[in-house]
């Protein structure tokens, strides 16, 4: 017998909807963890690839952003668009100053 996806994770996946800025494209979260997230673009994504990209987040202060690097651990056609699991291997949420151009 195979083992499931949701039992090979380490933390819950939290349903999620934010904007997701890869540089060259722009997608929307599905679902994020601590360790990952995954989230539709229209782009293609290939396994295995380092990505760098932003995830926006509204709170009472402000808007926060944030910043990740991830690897590509899988894609699939979703919704018309690429689903793609990022596991993220760092990150660091800061706010976004006014100054700054939003997504």
């Amino acid at each position: 017998m195979g083992t499931s996806t949701k039992s090979k994770r380490k933390e819950d996946r939290i349903p999620s909807e934010h904007i997701v800025n890869l540089g060259n494209g722009i997608g929307t979260t599905r679902n994020i963890s601590a360790s990952g997230m995954y989230f539709e673009i229209d782009a293609s994504c290939v396994p295995g690839r380092q990505l760098d990209f932003t995830v926006e987040f509204d709170s009472p202060g402000g808007s926060l952003l944030l910043k990740c690097s991830g690897e590509v651990i899988r894609i699939e056609p979703h919704n018309g668009k690429i689903g793609v699991a990022v596991k993220i291997l760092k990150s660091v949420m800061v706010a976004v100053s006014n100054a700054e151009s939003r997504v």
